[in-house]
């Protein structure tokens, strides 16, 4: 890696992905409290139409902050700008009207109901938009998620972890979204299913669909990505383009300090 790309990667006030064409998604200065505890400090970055960006970082770092915030889950100061809009005051409800959606962390499905009546429901704002496409839309969901289609009379409940997460992402793409927020796609997942998750982003980006990976398999994450942010004590230390964040020994120690058994993790 030239100095000058270390440069570049390691510099957190450098500016925010600027190489990325039409942003979709623009975050001016982000920050989040709870109470006089301030978890995301004056955090700044853009996603590109057509990139997958990552957000990388310890636990308590503030990633699903960040995640909520911009999506309007939570409160925040500074600017969060959607396809050309500035959101002053972003809201769940407009977000996903617009064409944003978040996966997050726990998923977050009806256990109860089918696999096909959790991935309908995921069209409901189309249809309340007047839009009448979700038939189309399931059988293209049906067929990046085959799996799902097997199962679709299965209850969600009973279904594996890597199932559950697939599932999870079908239903966020039946709202048809321009940007798809991911909360830790890979958590508790075996290796094999975590590579399959892995491949289907890549798919999705293919597909058009920009997307914010937020992630503490960092290896996984930057071999995806386009663009990376190391966020650290709810600040983002570290940013850069994935592939020259990827082998900088900084972003190991950013993430997960310098232990050899850790490190050796990271790779595998």
């Amino acid at each position: 890696m030239t100095q000058q790309t270390q440069a570049a990667a390691s510099n957190a006030n450098a500016p925010s992905n600027a190489g990325a064409r039409n942003p979709v998604l623009e975050v001016k200065d982000l920050s989040v409290s709870y109470g006089k505890v301030e978890a995301l400090t004056n955090a700044s970055l853009t996603v590109g139409e057509g990139q997958i960006v990552t957000v990388i970082g310890p636990n308590g770092a503030g990633k699903t902050t960040m995640l909520s915030a911009i999506m309007g889950v939570l409160g925040s100061k500074g600017r969060v700008a959607f396809d050309g809009t500035l959101e002053v005051v972003p809201e769940v409800e407009r977000m996903v009207a617009r064409g944003m959606n978040l996966v997050p962390e726990k998923r977050e499905l009806f256990g109860e109901m089918s696999v096909e009546d959790n991935l309908i429901l995921g069209a409901f704002q189309r249809y309340r938009m007047g839009k009448r496409d979700h038939a189309q839309t399931l059988e293209e969901v049906y067929a990046l998620f085959p799996r799902l289609k097997e199962r679709r009379d299965q209850h969600a409940g009973t279904m594996s972890g890597g199932e559950r997460q697939m599932l999870a992402v079908g239903r966020a793409l039946m709202a048809k979204p321009k940007l798809l927020m991911l909360d830790e796609p890979s958590l508790g997942l075996a290796p094999l299913i975590v590579r399959e998750i892995f491949r289907i982003i890549s798919e999705l980006r293919r597909r058009g669909v920009s997307i914010l990976l937020v992630e503490q398999n960092a290896r996984a994450a930057l071999q995806v990505a386009d663009y990376a942010y190391v966020l650290e004590t709810g600040q983002i230390a570290m940013q850069g383009p994935a592939h020259a964040l990827a082998d900088d020994p900084r972003v190991i120690e950013a993430y997960l300090g310098f232990g050899g058994k850790h490190q050796a993790m990271l790779s595998t």
